[in-house]
């Protein structure tokens, strides 16, 4: 029986895609309150550096995968792109990104889909870039998702990964273990009405390899130029890499 990793339960393989959505069709309403509340809103930053190594400009076409919520897609749309489509496996995170677009008066874009990171309904080299926040940490195959990026992207696209990482500074790194394990899942108790769920957030960022370790994986699914930043003491980082 082949088994995987769902935070720090052993799970059957087969069973960890549609436990992650269960996962994210609870939290779904609540996130984006919930990501402010966890970060204090500094995912905001880490954010706006992504878009800042993108460089949007209005003939780049992106593809944004697991941004359902639409943080990425609007980012990228109000700093000069102008073509964007959404990937996300859950529906319900979806729905709450074509709300916050219409609230936004935002009517012809971003292209919202469905669709599962380690098999992308989209076409061999149709993407000029590819961004993914908080998202390739809970699929079941890294390598598949990362060749899935590599797939779709044209000669010359371009790979930007925002992930929670590998805190590099000693003393941070205890506090934030404390923060992860104890106030992150009474935070989703109290306003997500969810503590299970932020309790599989916490364990599943911890299961996620360190920084260079995930440059080694980019690397083998053939993108090259593999590079990161580290934000916030390495909280989180931004790899980035190119299909050439």
């Amino acid at each position: 029986m082949t088994q995987t990793h769902f935070g720090y339960q052993d799970v059957k393989t087969s069973e960890k895609t549609s436990m992650v959505r269960g996962v994210f069709d609870s939290v779904a309403p609540s996130y984006d309150l919930m990501n402010d509340l966890m970060s204090g809103g500094i995912h905001r930053l880490w954010k706006n550096t992504l878009i800042k190594r993108l460089n949007p400009t209005p003939h780049m076409n992106l593809l944004d995968v697991g941004g359902g919520t639409g943080d990425i897609a609007f980012r990228f749309l109000e700093k000069g792109g102008e073509t964007v489509t959404v990937a996300d496996i859950n529906e319900e995170m979806l729905k709450v990104g074509r709300d916050r677009a219409l609230d936004r008066g935002i009517i012809t874009g971003p292209t919202w889909m469905r669709g599962n990171a380690e098999e992308l309904p989209v076409d061999n080299s149709s993407f000029d870039a590819y961004t993914t926040a908080f998202c390739l940490r809970n699929v079941t195959h890294l390598d598949k998702a990362l060749k899935e990026a590599r797939r779709v992207l044209k000669p010359g696209g371009h790979f930007l990964c925002l992930e929670f990482s590998q805190v590099i500074l000693p003393t941070l790194s205890k506090l934030y273990d404390a923060y992860s394990f104890n106030v992150l899942p009474l935070i989703g108790q109290i306003v997500a009405k969810d503590r299970d769920s932020y309790q599989y957030l916490a364990e599943s960022i911890r299961r996620f390899p360190p920084q260079d370790d995930f440059a080694e994986m980019i690397s083998a699914a053939g993108l090259e130029q593999v590079s990161y930043q580290n934000l916030s003491g390495g909280i989180a980082a931004i790899h980035s890499a190119w299909r050439i």
